[in-house]
């Protein structure tokens, strides 16, 4: 039987992250610099485990005001920095109740900036190895977040989205350009279904890309991500694929 994982951003103020919870397999928990608080990170590590959800830390730019969208040129130490602090955050979290964190996904602009940048990958990828080398760190398939983890010895996880076009290099295109999001739960759910059985999405321009499809991401600010959600969790079921974490 195929499966795949299914992973969601949560713990960023929206009021659907229960609504979400029984369609995912991994959830993303914003750790405060661009959404979130102490209290949201209990919350949702909470339901997480009550549904059997796999737990990763969303770590971002210190950024609440861009929610973690703006690009920000930081030295490697800084970023280092950064992103430990966050782990370290959630880390004390979820000891509280018990569970762990099984990965890492950066979030916004550091995702897409560490996408492209080969150093910025190492520095995330250093860090997460460095907290905690079982860790599985989540990063756009075919990029340098992929690529630069598994030279260090991390587990990995080749991430492709639901509702987002791509341009013909494997990039996402900018939510600053027409065409970026995908707004159809069928043709969301026909490119998730096609990106996992086919290991290809049809970039902006009609021509059919490949990509490693090991875990979907559903955006939880979305306005459609429950109904994208459904959708999809139900397609892939009647395909004989299976949800579970990666």
């Amino acid at each position: 039987m195929r499966y795949i994982d299914i992973n969601c951003d949560m713990g960023e103020g929206m009021d659907n992250d229960a609504a979400l919870m029984p369609y995912i397999s991994s959830v993303n928990i914003a750790c405060g610099y661009h959404a979130g608080n102490e209290e949201t990170m209990q919350q949702t590590v909470a339901l997480a485990s009550r549904y059997g959800v796999a737990i990763g830390a969303h770590v971002s730019f210190l950024d609440k005001e861009n929610f973690g969208r703006k690009e920000m040129e930081l030295p490697p130490d800084a970023v280092y920095e950064l992103v430990l602090q966050q782990l370290i955050i959630l880390q004390k979290i979820v000891k509280t109740q018990a569970v762990s964190i099984k990965h890492v996904k950066p979030h916004g602009a550091l995702y897409n900036m560490s996408a492209r940048d080969k150093q910025l990958a190492d520095t995330i990828a250093r860090v997460v190895h460095d907290f905690d080398p079982s860790l599985i760190l989540v990063g756009l398939s075919n990029s340098h977040s992929i690529n630069e983890a598994k030279t260090l010895g991390l587990q990995t996880a080749s991430e492709v989205f639901a509702d987002r076009r791509y341009e013909e290099n494997g990039s996402l295109r900018s939510r600053s350009l027409p065409g970026a999001l995908l707004e159809d739960a069928d043709e969301v759910a026909e490119q998730v279904l096609k990106m996992v059985s086919n290991k290809t999405v049809i970039a902006i321009t009609g021509k059919e890309i490949p990509v490693t499809a090991e875990t979907i991401c559903i955006h939880g600010d979305g306005k459609h991500a429950v109904e994208f959600a459904q959708t999809i969790y139900q397609n892939l079921k009647n395909h004989s694929i299976e949800i579970k974490p990666f």
